[in-house]
């Protein structure tokens, strides 16, 4: 009978959750070694904060104009004045919609047009230029865990003579290793997004330097909308220089014409012969020919600029780009917070776990008890 008391009392023991006041005598019981962890955690967190570089942020907001169901507006008026129809009502429709914008800045393409950009450190009294590419390859300040991982790889490449090659042009279709940093670089300091109920679009570029910061904001909104202006004239310029050529031509034939109607009229005045008339007539007939084709060739090139002019997007800068003044980070205090909650986290479970109250804990309510032994 003592047996059996004594085996359910050990089985109470065991499956018995300690209590708040156990717990909390446990913790102050390890007390000496919270005051070895924790000032040692701040201490190392403050180095590896202070080790990390400042970095600021610019935002640039856009509304662009949208391409909707205008099928023509004044161009069909304006067409409508030569006796031309333009048609259909899908002739505004635009197939880049700002949606689409966040995947065109993360092209391999769009970043590595922002490769050349002139750009100068806010500090350099001498505004010395480079480029953004130089900028992200020699100017950026990097921790010293990093810095010596690169001084071991620049030292292990100079070792085995594996230079990377440098190229004056960029080849997208088959990057260097440095230049695929680089570009991964880009993807990670300039960000677009887009409100898919306003279509506001959002650029922010963060940078170690607030001036460059702004500037590379300022080139990226005006490269997009470059490439965007590029994209929805691209078949509106085609057709205007191809009217631009025939437009050339049709002159050409005209003016080839008019002289040649001119000199006949003139080292013919005073001859009154059948065939000289008829000359003359068939000169006539093929310069007003030429004219008329001229005209029309010249309204269908009035058009072609219209098209081009209607087309270009208008955007409205909602907020340009400014150099920031205060820093976007690193947030040193929450990451020594952080720091300073997990070594507390640690150590108090290192105390239950000494003292035995970690099993407990996770023992479950509703766990069957052992068979008692009758």
């Amino acid at each position: 009978m003592d047996m059996i008391q004594n085996n359910e009392s050990q089985q109470t023991t065991r499956t018995e959750r300690p209590s708040f006041a156990k717990l909390w005598a446990d913790v102050k019981k390890y007390k000496r070694l919270y005051y070895k962890v924790l000032p040692i955690t701040f201490v190392v967190a403050a180095i590896i904060t202070l080790s990390m570089p400042n970095y600021y942020s610019c935002t640039v907001m856009l509304a662009p104009e949208l391409s909707g169901a205008k099928a023509g507006g004044s161009l069909s008026s304006l067409a409508s004045s030569f006796g031309i129809n333009l048609g259909g009502a899908s002739a505004g429709a635009d197939a880049l919609m700002p949606t689409l914008y966040p995947d065109l800045m993360n092209s391999v393409t769009f970043r590595a047009s922002l490769f050349p950009v002139k750009v100068y450190r806010e500090d350099d009294s001498t505004k010395t230029e480079m480029t953004y590419y130089d900028y992200l390859k020699d100017g950026q300040k990097a921790p010293w865990w990093s810095e010596g991982k690169k001084a071991i790889g620049e030292a292990i490449k100079s070792l085995f003579g594996k230079e990377e090659m440098e190229v004056d042009e960029v080849n997208t279709f088959k990057l260097t290793k440095e230049q695929s940093q680089i570009v991964k670089a880009i993807g990670e300091k300039v960000v677009c997004d887009v409100d898919k109920k306003t279509m506001v679009i959002t650029i922010n570029v963060t940078d170690q330097d607030p001036l460059i910061a702004a500037m590379m904001a300022d080139s990226v909104q005006m490269r997009l909308q470059r490439f965007i202006t590029d994209y929805r004239t691209r078949k509106a310029r085609i057709d205007l220089e191809y009217n631009q050529k025939i437009c050339a031509e049709a002159k050409e034939r005209y003016d080839n014409a008019r002289k040649k109607y001119a000199a006949f009229t003139d080292a013919n005045q005073k001859i009154f012969l059948e065939s000289v008339r008829s000359r003359q007539s068939e000169l006539e007939n093929e310069l007003q020919l030429q004219q008329r084709a001229y005209s029309q060739i010249a309204a269908q090139l009035q058009l072609a600029e219209a098209k081009v002019q209607e087309d270009t997007p208008a955007f409205t800068t909602l907020q340009p780009a400014t150099v920031p003044i205060l820093k976007d980070g690193p947030k040193r205090s929450r990451i020594c917070l952080i720091f300073l909650f997990l070594a507390f986290l640690a150590t108090t479970a290192y105390a239950f776990h000494k003292e035995g109250d970690l099993i407990p804990l996770f023992t479950a309510d509703d766990e069957e008890p052992e068979p008692r032994v009758s």
